[in-house]
């Protein structure tokens, strides 16, 4: 198996850069893949559509600079709309084609809802659910002919959230999971027992920690995801509430090989001092995995 520490990969969402309208301030890639790079990530993931060069060459090239490379991405798609599915699709089909040819070969799926940002959760109807099934098969035709495995990802405040909605996913097709520590936590689910349900179906994993007091205001809907977020509702690795060694020590115990993303959502107001920001908690988060990796190496 390889080395854990050879398996860390960050995503630009650490440092602050997503793509939802008024999300918060982006900061440059090139300050991003330099402060991954910093602090020992062999990898990321996309980011955003269009944050990073969408032309392989001169994505390959950017990354190159770095010693970087891509692991993953995360594609959003609304597949419980008929009327949008094709629409849909066609981004998909670019963002798989973008990923298999800078070496990718995970596409992670977020099922996402038809509103934008990520402040009402959903719960899909059984015709919604049918029409969500039938146009995921369609998408991961559409991702394997690109060359990539498609990896769904639950996600609060879309379409597939809470554990019963994973169960349903689970039970209804044979699709991988991205185990999400802190979208899961954050739902109300241990990350663990939802690894359990189906290890050999993990694909891919991010990583978060969550202040449970934090997760619970958001949950009962005292505060919004995006203002919680903001107020540090996520945590670097060992300084939250999810048994994060449990769950890496159980999937590296049933043969998981694949990467491990430190993906802690922040958002910025400015731009961070030179030695200080997203960075911090992204050491912070690579020091508690070699520590975690030279626990298991030693077991």
């Amino acid at each position: 198996m390889t080395d854990l520490r050879r398996r860390i990969a960050g995503a630009p969402i650490t440092w602050g850069v997503d793509g939802s309208p008024g999300w918060g301030h982006l900061m440059d890639p090139e300050r991003v893949l330099s402060e991954m790079a910093e602090v020992g990530l062999a990898a990321t993931e996309l980011g955003p559509d269009g944050y990073l060069p969408t032309d392989p060459g001169t994505l390959a090239d950017e990354l190159a600079r770095f010693d970087l490379h891509i692991v993953g991405g995360f594609v959003p798609a609304v597949l419980y709309r008929p009327d949008r599915v094709d629409d849909q699709l066609a981004y998909v089909r670019r963002a798989a084609r973008q990923l298999a040819a800078v070496g990718s070969e995970v596409m992670v799926l977020g099922p996402a809802a038809d509103h934008a940002g990520y402040e009402r959760s959903v719960e899909l109807a059984d015709d919604e659910w049918r029409v969500f099934l039938d146009n995921l098969e369609r998408l991961r035709a559409v991702a394997g002919d690109a060359g990539v495995t498609t990896a769904v990802h639950p996600h609060w405040g879309m379409a597939i959230e809470r554990r019963h909605q994973v169960e349903r996913l689970l039970d209804s097709c044979d699709v991988d999971l991205c185990v999400d520590t802190g979208h899961l936590f954050l739902a109300g689910a241990d990350p663990l027992a939802i690894a359990r349900l189906a290890p050999e179906r993990v694909r891919h994993v991010h990583l978060k920690d969550v202040d449970a007091d934090a997760a619970a205001h958001v949950r009962d809907g005292t505060i919004g995801f995006r203002e919680a977020v903001a107020a540090g509702l996520f945590k670097p690795l060992g300084t939250g509430d999810v048994d994060i060694a449990g769950l890496i020590g159980y999937l590296e115990a049933n043969g998981y090989d694949g990467w491990y993303v430190l993906e802690q959502d922040a958002v910025l107001t400015q731009e961070p001092p030179p030695d200080g920001g997203p960075q911090e908690d992204a050491a912070t988060s690579v020091a508690f995995l070699n520590r975690l990796a030279d626990d298991l190496a030693g077991m």
